[in-house]
């Protein structure tokens, strides 16, 4: 077998960092070598500066480990993943990518830049080829790779095989998003608890965007966008992890739900082609119950890394809708991001 990669988590005491941290910490190809936190954290033990939200092992058996700052000169390690909020990311991930780290990142700071893939490994993963334009153009001996906004990553991972089978030509979506999604503490308890709050701030515009950057095609040193309408609704729901989209979709041919259903059933793209090690066996798993998938049944289903989609049936606007349902810390976050760095390994990036 071949070493083990060296591998950094910047904001590792936060909820998703938190995530990466027990992925890491046993993965069969990277080492968890560098933690890195805030100032007023570095210095301290990991058990000292984290408030641990996860089951399992507290602290994931990393608890003695000394914080370190986010500094690229310090954490010198070839791969680097980052959980730090979008205003500190855009400062930082483009100093360690510059200093010759591939930085896989969960922050939206460079989402949408064109020289910057956008990336579910189910989805995309030609859009990898962009780190060579992004080292050309910005002159990094490493690079930035992002996985997308957790309630957009959701949705594409059950449009993607329609797109390829039928065109998606538009998209409605009305999510029931986790308070998870909203990072530690989240929202108030007094405001969620027993109640729908119809705003999540910039949600709707990310989900929008990114859904047509990640369904387009690669155009040499960019993508172009796919041409589907995407209309997308946010609220966040007193749930603690998993986020529901409730999807009515116009495709071409107007195909027959059972079709609809064939085609999401048999889907088998390159993740699970290669049986990389955070790829679930099966990417979308279909529900026949009419009361499922459930965020308290499904999210955390093989370590929360498929997306659940049910109730495949006729819309009388735009043809199909179906509800579909994803972990948003793990497959839209933290699990999402390693399974991009699992891609890009299997693919020779590195």
């Amino acid at each position: 077998m071949a070493p083990r990669i060296p591998v950094s988590v910047l904001g590792a005491t936060g909820v998703v960092g938190q995530r990466f941290v027990a992925r890491l910490a046993q993965h069969p190809w990277f080492e968890l070598a560098g933690l890195a936190a805030s100032e007023r954290s570095a210095g301290k033990r990991y058990a000292d500066a984290c408030s641990w939200r996860l089951a399992g092992e507290p602290y994931a058996g990393v608890g003695e480990r000394v914080l370190s700052e986010a500094d690229p000169s310090a954490l010198a390690t070839p791969l680097v993943f980052s959980a730090l909020d979008a205003d500190v990311a855009r400062e930082l991930e483009p100093a360690f990518a510059q200093r010759g780290a591939l930085v896989f990142s969960n922050a939206s700071a460079f989402r949408m830049e064109r020289d910057v893939p956008l990336l579910v490994p189910e989805v995309n993963p030609d859009h990898l080829e962009l780190v060579t334009a992004q080292r050309r153009a910005r002159g990094w001996k490493g690079a930035i790779l992002c996985n997308p906004n957790c309630t957009a990553t959701v949705l594409v991972m059950a449009l993607a095989p329609l797109h390829r089978a039928f065109g998606v030509e538009a998209v409605l979506m009305a999510s029931m998003q986790a308070a998870s999604g909203a990072g530690w503490p989240g929202v108030p308890s007094l405001d969620i608890l027993g109640n729908v709050i119809p705003f999540v701030r910039t949600e709707e515009e990310k989900v929008e965007a990114e859904t047509c950057k990640m369904l387009g095609e690669l155009a040499g040193a960019e993508v172009r966008n796919a041409s589907c309408q995407v209309s997308a609704l946010c609220n966040r729901v007193a749930v603690i992890d998993g986020h529901t989209e409730a999807v009515s979709v116009r495709l071409r041919g107007n195909p027959r739900p059972e079709d609809v259903r064939e085609v999401l059933e048999s889907w088998r793209p390159e993740p699970q082609q290669r049986g990389l090690p955070s790829a679930p066996a099966r990417p979308l798993v279909l529900h026949s119950a009419p009361d499922r998938p459930q965020p308290r049944l499904d999210a955390e289903r093989d370590g929360g890394m498929p997306v659940h989609v049910g109730r495949v049936r006729p819309c009388s606007v735009l043809g199909i809708k179906l509800t579909i349902l994803g972990n948003n810390t793990e497959r839209g976050a933290a699990g999402g991001s390693v399974l991009n760095a699992e891609l890009a390994r299997a693919r020779g990036l590195f």
